[in-house]
């Protein structure tokens, strides 16, 4: 008996015996072209996804027509490149300059302030492709599974996020034996202990050698800056101009972002500025010994602060630190896209209104230093702070306000006598006393 208006032939949609065909899944794998992404859109797809590669230039210097190429050789339905450089620096790397952070006091936030990027640019593929995932190739044990985890959830809440090594439970040699297996090419490199990431704002080094803490990074982990015994003799000067907290002028010339940051990832690296050796504390609750190379990061970083140093009132520069503080564990932690860091934003930009000026910044081997500092609108003035001619100051008025400053504390002593009545009999020790 035929089907009714069929003519004996499958409905559309429908496989013979009459079963649905699979649900082919959408999603977005951010792609880097090494071993453990290539091996996840064959591991992915096997799952049953249909992978769309995504990978963006955020100044590695990589083959990017290579690694496209490679995606679809592999088996990618589709392979995006993106140029995130510009949006990179204007969008993430400029609001932390201008909120002046510095994760521990030390890390500039490089890998930090890229992955939200990435993750929001995935977002948008994914839209466009109608995919109901984004995938990344990070472990369980990092950092950047949280912030494009995260990212994802702030974004796009509907997004599944599929993350592969979390899930696999391969070793490197496994992942080697299961790329042969498949026939997954993947660059032929010479194998490398260390574990490297880069971005126009800095480089990371982790892994080996480096794993123990007393040991001395070795000259093979360094690829951007000099060993500072080999760099030149006579030290290198830069000047560095900014408009309301941005970097808008290198040696009195103005210059975009991209530029700049090159330039002085060139300059500092070639006078040994920019190594930080640093025990940080992850966000999973381990720490881990990092390396870094970041010269722009660290000259522009010291270069703001001085110019801060002389246009913000005490007040605003005091709580601005706290301020900084917050917004670099944030970063760290994958907040970007939260609404405390919206809110901290519109705190920042308020106190950039009078940071405008130039920086002068000297340069010697390994070593940089702010040599000078000026700006129209700075706080400094010279009638005031000078012991010479021209001094302004009424030193008359020091004595009522040192009184009153004081009262608290005088009172205090007055009627507790809790401060001077502290032993104090030992302090002087032994002394030596001329007399008539």
């Amino acid at each position: 008996m035929s089907n009714r208006g069929g003519g004996g032939r499958d409905l559309p949609g429908r496989r013979s015996g009459g079963s649905p065909p699979p649900v082919v899944k959408k999603l977005v794998l951010a792609y880097s072209g090494g071993l453990d992404t290539s091996v996840a859109i064959r591991w992915l797809k096997d799952k049953g996804w249909d992978v769309i590669a995504f990978t963006v230039d955020l100044g590695e210097k990589k083959d990017l027509d290579a690694i496209q190429a490679r995606a679809l050789k592999v088996g990618a339905s589709a392979a995006y490149v993106a140029d995130g450089r510009i949006p990179f620096l204007e969008l993430f790397v400029w609001p932390s300059l201008q909120a002046g952070a510095v994760y521990e006091k030390e890390y500039p936030l490089a890998t930090a302030l890229g992955r939200p990027l990435i993750a929001a640019m995935m977002v948008e593929v994914a839209r466009r492709e109608g995919a109901s995932a984004i995938a990344h190739g990070c472990t369980g044990k990092g950092n950047d599974q949280v912030r494009f985890d995260v990212t994802t959830a702030a974004l796009a809440p509907e997004l599944e996020v599929v993350a592969p090594v979390r899930e696999w439970g391969m070793n490197r040699d496994d992942e080697i034996e299961y790329a042969n297996k498949h026939g997954i090419e993947v660059p032929a490199t010479t194998r490398s202990p260390y574990s490297t990431d880069e971005n126009l704002w800095g480089r990371s080094i982790e892994a080996g050698v480096l794993e123990d803490p007393w040991a001395e990074p070795p000259a093979e982990v360094y690829a951007w800056t000099r060993d500072p015994r080999q760099c030149p003799d006579e030290p290198a000067y830069v000047e560095v101009g900014f408009n309301e907290g941005l970097p808008v002028s290198l040696d009195g010339k103005a210059i975009g972002a991209l530029d700049l940051v090159t330039a002085l990832n060139k300059i500092g690296g070639e006078s040994g500025v920019g190594r930080i050796d640093h025990i940080e504390n992850r966000l999973i609750g381990i720490k881990s010994r990092e390396i870094y190379e970041a010269p722009a990061a660290v000259l522009l970083l010291q270069a703001h602060q001085a110019l801060e140093d002389i246009t913000l009132p005490k007040e605003v520069a005091r709580f601005k630190d706290l301020v900084a503080q917050q917004w670099a564990q944030m970063v760290y932690d994958g907040l970007w896209f939260s609404p405390l860091r919206d809110a901290l934003y519109a705190f920042v930009v308020e106190t950039q209104r009078h940071v405008t000026g130039d920086v002068r910044l000297k340069l010697f081997k390994g070593s940089s230093h702010v040599v000078g500092r000026k700006s129209p609108m700075q706080l400094y003035q010279l009638s005031l702070a000078t012991y010479g001619k021209g001094d302004v100051f009424d030193q008359s008025a020091a004595a009522g306000f040192i009184k009153l400053w004081g009262m608290g504390v005088r009172t205090s002593a007055q009627v507790q006598g809790r401060l001077h009545g502290r032993d104090l009999g030992n302090l002087l020790g032994e002394v030596k006393r001329l007399g008539k």
